[in-house]
């Protein structure tokens, strides 16, 4: 039994602990989430997945080895933000999992890289994310968050 859950762990799905407020009210500090590391070897990373990885060095200073945000921007496309909204290759980037009057700021034109990705969590005002570390690397994505757990309320644990 510990064999299966060894290689279930290091290969198809694990758990992941949300650390940060950086997701609300989509995800609250003390949710859990299962991440899929199987999805990428299936398909491509797609806008809006909210994916697990382990943040580019600039990041480390956070304190956290691993991070989960949202895809905003794929590899390819030019990403800025305007009027607070983020804009992906000249369009207004429709986000209807953010809360209404979310701003978005910060995010100065350039284009995102081959092989890498823009991650922002949902809590804007709230998130470090790749408008503080840049782009993140595919090689870095740990996985797909697929199936929310549960949530604790804050103070419970």
């Amino acid at each position: 039994m510990l064999v299966l859950y060894v290689f279930l762990r290091a290969f198809i799905f694990e758990s992941f602990n949300i650390p940060t407020q950086s997701m609300v009210p989509f995800l609250e500090p003390g949710d859990r989430v299962l991440v899929s590391k199987l999805s990428y070897h299936l398909h491509a990373v797609h806008r809006g997945d909210v994916v697990v990885f382990s943040p580019p060095k600039a990041a480390l200073v956070l304190g956290k080895d691993k991070l989960i945000k949202r895809v905003i921007g794929l590899p390819g496309d030019v990403v800025e933000s305007s009027n607070g909204h983020m804009v992906i290759n000249g369009k207004l980037l429709p986000e209807p999992y953010l809360p209404r009057g979310v701003v978005t700021d910060g995010v100065k034109r350039q284009r995102i890289p081959a092989g890498s990705y823009w991650m922002m969590g949902d809590n804007r005002g709230d998130s470090a994310d790749s408008r503080f570390f840049g782009t993140v690397r595919r090689s870095a994505i740990v996985g797909r968050a697929f199936f929310h757990l549960w949530h604790w309320p804050i103070g419970f644990m």
